[in-house]
C-alpha cells in the first residue's frame, strides 16, 4: 500500500527541471525538483554523466520526501551548454529518469536488445589477461563490439559485448554460450588465484556498463587491500583519496572526501553509496583546479546512521575503491582503425609480448571503425619506456596507434594556472607552459593566450614579446581574425616594439583586414 501511495505522489508531482545559463558566469545551472525516491540522485547524476557533462558544483537536499538538487555543469571544453537541442534533451532525460520510471534496484539501466550478448568477467588481475580473453573470443568467432575493463587492487572486472561474427547478432545458442562460459572461466582461473573467478553470460541485453562494473568489483570485494609479490603497492599519503566519517548526534553520518578531480567522480561515489543501500539527504560538491571536495549527510535505507566501527571502516574502504577504480593510471594509448574479427586479440597480444600491462581499457566500434583506449604500465606498475611505445607504434602503425598526452584541462583551467605562475613571478615557466599549449593543439581559446601575453607584459615585456612571436610562427592559425590582430598590435605598442607593430599592420593590410581606430591610435601614439 505504501509503495502504491509513493507511486501516486510521483505521478501527481511531476519532476521539474530548470536549465539556466544566466545564473552563473562560467557554468550552466541545472535545478531538479521532484518527489523523492531511493536512487533518484544516482539516476540524475547518471544522465548528466552519460551526456559527458562535467559537474563542477552540486547542492543536494532530499529531506521531507522531496528531492531538490542544483548542479553546475560544463561540457568537455569547459563551456556552458548553449545548444537548444542538447538542453531540451537533457531536460527530457532527467524528467523521464526521475519521474515515472519504476524503481529498478539491482538492475538500473537494463534495457532489452537483440544486438549483442553481454559477458561479465571477474578474477585476479595479471599481465596478459585481457590478451588471453580476447584470443579465446576470437577463436570462438565472437566479435567484440564494445567493452570496458577495469583493474583495481589486484582484481580485474570487465563487461564485454560480443556478436556472432557470421550473423552480426547476439549469440543465442545455449551450447555455444556454455562453451564460451567454460573457456573464459579457465582463462580467468590461475594457480595463484586468491578468489574464485566468475564469468556470467546474459541473454541479449544492454546495461549501464559503468554501473555494472562498480557492482561487479564491489561484489568481488576489491576494496580489501591485498599484497601480492611483484605488484607495486598503492602509494600511501596525499596521492590517495581522503575519506572521513563522523556521526552528528543520532541523525546523520557525515562523509567528507578529498581527492584529485576527474570526470565522472560524483557518479562513481553516488553509485557506490546507492549500491550499499545508503541515502544521501544533504550534500555539497565543489571542484577546484586539481582537487574535488565532497560532503554528504547519509543514512542507511532503514533510517539509521552508521553505528558500528566495522561498517564505518567498510564504507571508507568502498568509497576509496570507487574513487580509485577508474583513476587514470599509466600511459594512455588510443587505437583508431578499421574493425575486424581478432583485431583486439592481435593488439593486446602485441602489448603482452612487449611486457605492457593494461590497467584500464575502453573498447568501442561504430560504422566499421574501432576506437579503443588503453591505459598501460610495465609489469611492475611503473611508467612504460617511451622507446617501447615507439617500437609498438612502428609495428602496429604510427597513424593507427597514438600516444595521448593525457586528459587536457578545461580552457578556463589554463588561465587560472598561467595566472598563478605569473603571480608567483615564475615568468619563464608561464611562457614555457604557454608554448606547450600552442604546440600541443590543446583546446584553449585565444583569450587565454592573450591573457598570458598581457599579464606577462606587466612584469617582463621581453618574455611577452618572445611568446607572442612564438604564437605567430606556430603552425596553428592563431591571430587569424581582426580581434586577434588588434590585441597583438596593442601589446606590441605598449611594449614599445614599434617596428614589430608596423609589421603586423602591414600583414593586416595584405590580408585586406581593416584595423580598429583604437589600434591605429596605439600605433601612432607609440611613434610620438
Amino acid at each position: 500500500m505504501d509503495d502504491e501511495y509513493a507511486k501516486l505522489i510521483r505521478r501527481v508531482n511531476r519532476p521539474r527541471v530548470v536549465i539556466d545559463n544566466n545564473a552563473c558566469e562560467d557554468t550552466t545551472v541545472i535545478q531538479v525538483d521532484s518527489a523523492n525516491k531511493h536512487g533518484i540522485l544516482l539516476e540524475v547524476v547518471q544522465v548528466l554523466t552519460d551526456m559527458n557533462l562535467t559537474i563542477t558544483k552540486a547542492y543536494i537536499s532530499s529531506d521531507g520526501g522531496w528531492f531538490m538538487d542544483v548542479f553546475n555543469v560544463v561540457d568537455n571544453d569547459g563551456n556552458k551548454i548553449r545548444d537548444k537541442e542538447v538542453i531540451d534533451y537533457i531536460q527530457r532525460r532527467i524528467e523521464t529518469s526521475a519521474g515515472f520510471v519504476p524503481s529498478r534496484r539491482g538492475s538500473v539501466g537494463v534495457m532489452p536488445s537483440e544486438e549483442h550478448t553481454s559477458i561479465e568477467l571477474a578474477g585476479t588481475d595479471r599481465p596478459g589477461l585481457l590478451s588471453e580473453v580476447c584470443a579465446v573470443l576470437a577463436d570462438l568467432h565472437c566479435n567484440v563490439v564494445n567493452a570496458e575493463i577495469w583493474t583495481h587492487n589486484a582484481r580485474a572486472a570487465a563487461v564485454v559485448h560480443v556478436t556472432d561474427d557470421s550473423t552480426g547478432c547476439a549469440i543465442s545458442d545455449p551450447n555455444r554460450l556454455s562453451t564460451i562460459n567454460e573457456l573464459l572461466c579457465n582463462v580467468l582461473k590461475g594457480s595463484d588465484d586468491l578468489k574464485t573467478a566468475k564469468t556470467t553470460l546474459s541473454a541479449p541485453g544492454v546495461m549501464h556498463r559503468e554501473r555494472r562494473l562498480h557492482q561487479i568489483m564491489f561484489a568481488d570485494r576489491d576494496y580489501e587491500r591485498v599484497e601480492r609479490a611483484g605488484v607495486r603497492a598503492v602509494e600511501e599519503g596525499s596521492s590517495r583519496p581522503q575519506v572521513t566519517l563522523l556521526n552528528i548526534e543520532k541523525d546523520y553520518t557525515v562523509i567528507t572526501m578529498r581527492s584529485k578531480d576527474r570526470p565522472k567522480l560524483l557518479f562513481d561515489i553516488v553509485c557506490t553509496l546507492t549500491d550499499m543501500q545508503y541515502v544521501v539527504f544533504h550534500g555539497m560538491v565543489n571542484t577546484g583546479r586539481m582537487e574535488a571536495y565532497q560532503e554528504f549527510y547519509i543514512r542507511h535505507v532503514d533510517g539509521l546512521p552508521i553505528s558500528l566501527e566495522a561498517e564505518r571502516v567498510r564504507v571508507i574502504q568502498c568509497l576509496e575503491a570507487a574513487i580509485e577504480r577508474r583513476a587514470s593510471e599509466g600511459m594512455e594509448l588510443e587505437l583508431c582503425t578499421e574493425d575486424r574479427l581478432g583485431l583486439l586479440s592481435d593488439i593486446t597480444r602485441i602489448f603482452r609480448e612487449n611486457s605492457l600491462c593494461i590497467k584500464r581499457a575502453l573498447i568501442s566500434t561504430k560504422g566499421g571503425k574501432a576506437k579503443d583506449t588503453f591505459y598501460v604500465t610495465d609489469v611492475t606498475g611503473n611508467p612504460v619506456d617511451p622507446k617501447i611505445i615507439d617500437s609498438i607504434r612502428q609495428q602496429i602503425g604510427l597513424t593507427v596507434l597514438q600516444r595521448k598526452l593525457g586528459v587536457a584541462p578545461r580552457s578556463n583551467d589554463y588561465r587560472e594556472f598561467i595566472l598563478g605562475l605569473i603571480l608567483e613571478r615564475r615568468i619563464s615557466e608561464s611562457r614555457d607552459f604557454g608554448e606547450v599549449i600552442v604546440s600541443g593543439n590543446f583546446p584553449v581559446g585565444d583569450y587565454v593566450l592573450n591573457a598570458l601575453i598581457g599579464s606577462v607584459w606587466n612584469i617582463d615585456p621581453g618574455s611577452a614579446i618572445m611568446f607572442l612571436n612564438f604564437m605567430v610562427m606556430s603552425s596553428h592559425d592563431f591571430f587569424s581574425d581582426m580581434d586577434s590582430y588588434n590585441v597583438m598590435v596593442s601589446f606590441l605598442c605598449k611594449a614599445g616594439r614599434v617596428r614589430q607593430a608596423y609589421g603586423v599592420l602591414h600583414e593586416i593590410g595584405e590580408k585586406v583586414v581593416r584595423p580598429r581606430c583604437l589600434v591605429l591610435k596605439f600605433f601612432y601614439g607609440s611613434m610620438l
